[in-house]
């Protein structure tokens, strides 16, 4: 019987700086909020924009390493898997929560874009059941020094509207 599949991929800016709290076995665990937007053409063809807020937990090495390279307004590629959770207020109301849990992580932009970026850097949680420890992943081509740039031709005839995404 095959197993079923629980993955997420999110590309976006976080809306806040990560909150990182420590479990009393001295794990980190860190909580970002993460703005992912969409545009969409309405019945007038007038575009409209939808933001959704995701909350993504990083657990381990991995929150570490988001409380403290991540800020408000980076830009971060996370993959992860959707978690559902029930919570009885003391007031007896039940809460429902979604969070995103975090297995791998890429910082987007340069050190200048949004408070923080990092510039890049991959990195997961390692292990099936639950591993903690983030690897760092790199390249398996090793690094080349860049040709000297030909002048390229131009290219009058292409706009936005040709790009398929």
């Amino acid at each position: 019987m095959a197993r079923g599949i629980n993955k997420v991929i999110l590309v976006g800016n976080l809306g806040n700086d990560p909150d990182v709290k420590y479990t009393q076995g001295g794990m980190a665990v860190t909580t970002i909020s993460l703005a992912t937007s969409s545009v969409r053409k309405d019945k007038d063809g007038n575009q409209q924009e939808r933001t959704e807020w995701h909350r993504v937990k990083f657990f381990g090495k991995l929150g570490e390493i988001a409380g403290e390279y991540l800020r408000k307004g980076s830009q971060v590629y996370v993959e992860g898997s959707i978690r559902y959770d029930k919570f009885t207020g003391s007031d007896g109301v039940e809460k429902y929560f979604t969070d995103i849990v975090a297995d791998e992580m890429q910082m987007l932009g340069g050190r200048g874009e949004g408070g923080g970026g990092g510039g890049g850097g991959n990195y997961e949680r390692s292990g099936g059941g639950g591993g903690q420890r983030p690897q760092r992943q790199e390249s398996a081509a090793p690094r080349r020094q860049a040709p000297a740039q030909q002048p390229q031709p131009a290219m009058d005839d292409f706009s936005d509207d040709d790009i398929p995404f």
